[in-house]
């Protein structure tokens, strides 16, 4: 059973408001002076990565033929190991979590990489652990194996 906060907060959601937050503190607080073409170059090297972990993850889902509906985890139609799931079981909300480094990468503001960290603190919390809770009612031995094997996040 989920609590009233619990997985009701569509990631993506998550996200944005988060790098909103950030881009905050970083208009609010001191920013240290890099060179742009280090930045730029840094900041997209690390959302491209973003997006490779996020759109594997979503190509290994859709190939088990499994919900990638993070607000319904009891549709979830099996276990999935392969691919970037066999290193990270969560490796959406990491790319997530590379993209919002980026994103602290490109504001060159110390202080947003507080963002970062809150959101792997909520995501943690509010969304990955409701998840294996249901996948682990649903799916038992299987499910707590693959969580013995393969680490939440990295």
């Amino acid at each position: 059973m989920l609590s009233s906060v619990e997985a009701k907060l569509p990631p993506l959601l998550v996200v944005a408001l988060v790098a909103a937050a950030m881009w905050g503190t970083a208009r609010a607080t001191v920013s240290f002076e890099s060179a742009f073409w280090l930045r730029l170059g840094l900041a997209g090297l690390l959302l491209v990565a973003a997006v490779v972990l996020v759109v594997a993850g979503l190509l290994e889902f859709r190939r088990a033929n499994t919900t990638v509906n993070p607000m319904a985890p009891e549709e979830s139609s099996t276990v999935v190991r392969s691919g970037v799931y066999h290193y990270s079981r969560n490796p959406m909300y990491l790319g997530f979590l590379v993209a919002l480094i980026g994103w602290a990468v490109w504001l060159a503001a110390p202080w947003a990489l507080l963002g970062p960290a809150l959101y792997v603190v909520w995501m943690t919390r509010f969304q990955i652990i409701p998840e294996e809770r249901a996948l682990a009612e649903q799916f038992g031995a299987d499910y707590l194996d693959y969580c013995r094997r393969t680490r939440r996040w990295v």
